[in-house]
């Protein structure tokens, strides 16, 4: 067994402690990654703390993994040690199911193998990336291009997908109007891809304090939705609404501000129920959607596109020993826009 140093939860409160990890020796098709940076998502919140369900501790999370393949199995094609490479959400698949074999593994009929919290085909609990190293088959790798630095490259294996998936399948283009709730972790970015895309983008937050950085990302148009005054001027006026934000708000609302045939897609995932008035979506054919990330080929394609139009998240880079600040923070929403746990660190949490 490979050993790992990492950062671990042994229970839903926390704190974190350093803790060392076994990675599986590396099977045929599997290559050994050497984690440079692991960024901070807010699934990892929910998942440590039990909010989506029960979990096994301790749990290493992070599925936003970024580095350098050091060591490949004998029979890897796709990778050659020193390949800069990234790891998100999953890290396997049936890969028999229908689903798999549209390259929409994140779909998989019989469930795909989340980075950390699952146990994977080997009957090992999965452990994420915050930690030095990582074994993935090769198959649920993807290349970083070279026009993106490995730091904000981190981010974009699950915030990057997560929020292009959902605009390429609802068609967020020239002439299309898509509005994005919230301007967190999720948000920054689907207004950074939509604007790239070609939408007109408006950006839907509680108050106005983060406009001016809203419009510097990319966005048209600024609304607080504070303000009552917004959902009557708005009403009818969205073609795509991408709802990026993990917690309970009106959907009925925010459904009223959908033209004929719109979409409000929700990629945040709250652990309390969302109500739907019928009313909200008969009239005007509305739809109320929902969208996990994206499949591999779909994550490369987003990653070759972000490196194409000079797309990177707005990163804030901690040491090892900062998770549990960091995760403070990004309940008080208090970051601007995702944190990145430099791995570098990890080592002299050991010393």
């Amino acid at each position: 067994m490979i050993q790992s140093h990492a950062r671990a939860v042994f229970n839903p409160e926390g704190p974190f402690k350093s803790t060392t990890i076994e990675r599986r020796d590396l099977q045929p098709y599997d290559v050994l990654i050497e984690i440079k940076y692991a960024g901070i998502c807010h699934s990892d919140i929910h998942t440590a703390r039990g909010d989506w369900g029960p979990v096994q501790y301790p749990l290493v999370p992070g599925h936003e993994i970024a580095g350098i393949v050091t060591q490949v199995g004998p029979e890897v094609t796709k990778y050659s040690v020193g390949d800069r490479v990234g790891v998100g959400c999953m890290v396997d698949s049936c890969r028999e199911c229908v689903n798999c074999h549209k390259g929409e593994e994140q779909y998989c009929l019989n469930g795909m193998t989340g980075t950390y919290g699952a146990t994977d085909r080997y009957g090992q609990y999965t452990q994420g990336g915050y930690s030095t190293h990582i074994v993935v088959t090769e198959d649920f790798v993807v290349k970083i291009p070279d026009g993106l630095e490995l730091d904000v490259a981190a981010p974009l294996l699950c915030a990057g997908i997560t929020t292009y998936s959902p605009l390429r399948h609802w068609g967020a283009g020239p002439g299309k109007k898509v509005a994005v709730v919230g301007l967190g972790g999720l948000g920054h970015m689907a207004v950074k891809l939509a604007h790239a895309m070609g939408a007109e983008v408006t950006v839907l937050s509680q108050s106005l304090k983060k406009k001016e950085d809203g419009l510097q990302l990319g966005a048209d148009h600024y609304y607080a939705t504070n303000d009552p005054e917004t959902f009557e001027k708005l009403a009818g006026s969205f073609d795509l609404i991408v709802n990026t934000v993990s917690a309970e708000i009106d959907i009925n609302a925010y459904l009223s501000l959908l033209a004929l045939d719109g979409t409000l897609v929700n990629v945040g995932a709250p652990a309390e129920p969302l109500p739907v008035q019928v009313f909200s979506l008969i009239p005007h054919r509305r739809s109320f959607a929902g969208s996990m990330i994206g499949g591999i080929r779909e994550t490369q394609e987003m990653l070759n596109f972000c490196a194409e139009h000079g797309i990177a998240p707005e990163i804030e880079v901690i040491s090892a020993s900062r998770i549990d600040e960091a995760w403070d923070r990004v309940l008080a929403s208090d970051v601007r826009y995702r944190f990145v746990i430099d791995i570098s660190t990890m080592e002299s949490l050991f010393a």
